[in-house]
């Protein structure tokens, strides 16, 4: 089962709240840099977008992390892109137990795998 509408509001304010609230580009940049999340079935996808720079009116979307929620053992598995394009599961910590572990875990990034 895919989450709910009321899932889906709780984990939007808490992606706010933990993550965007000390990640989002100061008010000068945002014309260069906005971020974003998606949440589609039980997967979560952190993003950030950029102009492309051929064309400023289009935009790039550039995955930041990924995270799939296992209701079954009620952990939520954690992904970073490699330069290959592709997710793998981060091998320092490949689950979690909550939300907001996982978000507090890319937010601080200490093996530089998400942010860069």
């Amino acid at each position: 089962m895919a989450f709910t509408e009321d899932e889906i509001a709780v984990f939007t304010e808490q992606i706010e709240r933990i993550l965007w609230t000390h990640r989002r580009p100061p008010l000068h940049l945002r014309h260069l840099v906005r971020e974003g999340q998606s949440i589609e079935g039980h997967e979560i996808e952190i993003f950030e977008c950029r102009p492309y720079f051929r064309d400023k009116s289009q935009w790039i979307k550039s995955p930041v992390a990924k995270t799939r929620y296992v209701r079954s053992r009620n952990i939520w598995k954690v992904y970073w892109r490699r330069g290959d394009g592709k997710w793998h599961p981060y091998e320092p910590c490949p689950e979690t137990s909550s939300l907001e572990e996982w978000l507090r875990l890319i937010n601080k990034d200490e093996n530089n795998c998400f942010w860069g």
